[in-house]
């Protein structure tokens, strides 16, 4: 029997697993990862979201250091404990990559900008943040997997098919072929691509969870230097919008400063997404404008409604579409010709000419209309019409399970984190969460 079974090699489950072997040495850990070994990724089709490292292993690797961005632990935790947490996750991280850019607005700084954002009908939300960079973010991944080389077993290519429990108690691991890894305790970290299977889990064990909110929007392209006296002091910088037609939520997401648009595939869904490197740059920043939806009865399927979103995307673009702002608001489609004339070079070749409003509904391309002229209020050149709009980004998030304080669920020995949990959103707070699952059976195990 093995002391641990980790489901998921990506931030969180790494996490876990340095932890457990440094607060308990000799413990016997095994790792299963339905994806590749990091040596063997690669930035195309599946691998873009599974193997060592997870979704975030081709992001640009921001490390956002606050309460309030990034997931849900500061509804679990106290924000003191959270905050120390981040900034130990974040000394990890920095000491993987020296010389990494932690950047930090001072209070002054702070203020003008929520004063700004206050007169533009906008929420801006003040954090510090570290920069690692893709290439950079890789590196990192290649030391924690070197570091616990020989303290783990590691399983690549291998789907947990079941999580075993008896009488309230968690037993093991079911693999997909039949085969059983009996375990005194169980970390599920299966990250935003397993949070179907996360969902079946849950049903299957009875789990009490309840949907989150499905992020639906677009990703938003344009010339560095309109963002640039916002980037050059914060990098990304996160500002919340609350519509006066919908009175809907608007969030700025991922930017990416100099950075490139990227495809994403999520299952058999082509989605968007952003990337920045530190050590070389385009000339356009990028970043998504989101649109929160959730639902509760009749329909409580937000995943469901985010997919068929995209579906309809990638049925009339044949993947992502692209579409300038200026033909947007006019009432017409991007075709290559008026693409040619755009003064702003998309980065993303593949991306079709076309037109979002036939994929997106009103009540959204409204919503993010509006936080657009906003934006363009305190960095003018957002409204343009030259400014790029790709479509369709959409975020899934697992349906939210029942934790207690310690991220264990209502079985036993049965943990769950990161974004599979539906508990965080991101690098960082995934990270946390799977210190704290680990922290606490360290804690049982004595």
């Amino acid at each position: 029997m093995a002391d641990v079974v980790v489901i998921g090699a990506g931030p969180a489950g790494i996490f876990a697993s340095m932890e457990l072997v440094k607060t308990s040495p000799g413990i016997d850990l095994v790792m299963v990862e339905q994806g590749s070994d990091i040596d063997t990724r690669g930035r195309t089709g599946r691998d873009m979201l599974v193997g060592w490292g997870g979704a975030g292993a081709y992001s640009d690797g921001k490390l956002t250091v606050s309460t309030d961005v990034g997931g849900q632990l500061s509804a679990i935790m106290p924000e003191d404990d959270l905050l120390d947490l981040l900034t130990y996750v974040d000394g990890i991280y920095e000491r993987r990559s020296p010389g990494s850019a932690l950047f930090a607005m001072d209070p002054e700084e702070v203020a003008s900008m929520a004063a700004k954002a206050r007169l533009a009908g906008l929420v801006f939300v003040p954090a510090r943040v570290r920069h690692l960079g893709t290439e950079h973010l890789r590196t990192i991944l290649e030391v924690f997997r070197r570091e616990l080389e020989g303290k783990a077993r590691m399983l690549f290519g291998v789907r947990a098919a079941e999580i075993l429990a008896d009488k309230g108690r968690v037993t093991g691991v079911r693999l997909e072929d039949s085969s059983v890894i009996p375990a005194r305790y169980v970390i599920a970290a299966p990250g935003r691509v397993g949070s179907a299977w996360m969902r079946q889990q849950a049903h299957r064990l009875g789990l009490e969870s309840r949907p989150n909110p499905v992020d639906v929007g677009v990703r938003v392209e344009l010339p560095a230097v309109v963002l640039e006296p916002l980037t050059s002091r914060a990098y990304e910088t996160k500002f919340v919008h609350f519509s006066r037609t919908f009175d809907d939520k608007v969030r700025t997401f991922c930017m990416n400063p100099y950075g490139e648009v990227v495809i994403e595939t999520v299952g058999d869904l082509v989605t968007v997404n952003g990337h920045s490197w530190a050590t070389k740059r385009t000339e356009n920043t990028n970043f998504a404008l989101l649109v929160s939806a959730n639902f509760t009865e009749p329909f409580d399927d937000p995943i469901g409604y985010g997919e068929s979103v995209a579906r309809l995307a990638n049925m009339l673009g044949k993947g992502v579409i692209v579409q300038r702002l200026g033909d947007l608001t006019g009432g017409r489609r991007t075709t290559p010709g008026r693409l040619q004339k755009c003064t702003t070079r998309p980065t993303l070749k593949q991306a079709t000419p076309g037109d979002l409003s036939f994929c997106l509904p009103y009540r959204i391309l409204t919503d993010i209309v509006e936080m657009i002229e906003g934006l363009d209020r305190i960095a003018p050149g957002v409204n343009s019409a030259h400014t790029l709009l790709y479509g369709i980004e959409v975020k899934f998030y697992s349906n939210r399970i029942t934790l207690d304080g310690e991220l264990m669920t209502q079985i036993e020995g049965l943990y769950a984190v990161g974004d599979g949990a539906g508990i965080t959103r991101g690098l960082i707070q995934a990270s946390c969460s799977g210190i704290v699952a680990a922290r606490s059976i360290a804690s049982r195990m004595g």
